[in-house]
């Protein structure tokens, strides 16, 4: 049986851990071949929280690790911390 069903990948990065925290970086890829976009190509972010990208049928599939701020780093400038890869599976004939 052969199907035509195509995985997207979204991934948001937020302001803080909880899952209905600001969006502030993202980008998309898609494996149906409709979309051909990549990140930093819009303003406005596809979502405004992982949340809201759930109620639109995206599924977490990966949250990020917790790790303890160590004193004194609070203010230290690295890595988007707070990474959630989501996915949606999609036909690619739709």
């Amino acid at each position: 049986m052969s199907t035509n069903l195509r995985q997207k990948l979204l991934i948001l990065y937020l302001h803080s851990p909880d899952l209905k925290s600001k969006v502030v970086a993202w980008s998309a890829y898609d494996g149906t071949g409709r979309d051909q976009n990549t990140s930093g190509e819009s303003e406005e972010p596809p979502y405004s929280s992982v949340v809201d990208a759930m109620e639109d049928g995206w599924r977490v599939v990966q949250f990020p690790q917790q790790f303890p701020a160590y004193p004194g780093s609070e203010y230290t400038t690295s890595y988007l911390k707070f990474e959630y890869i989501l996915e949606k599976l999609e036909d690619r004939n739709d």
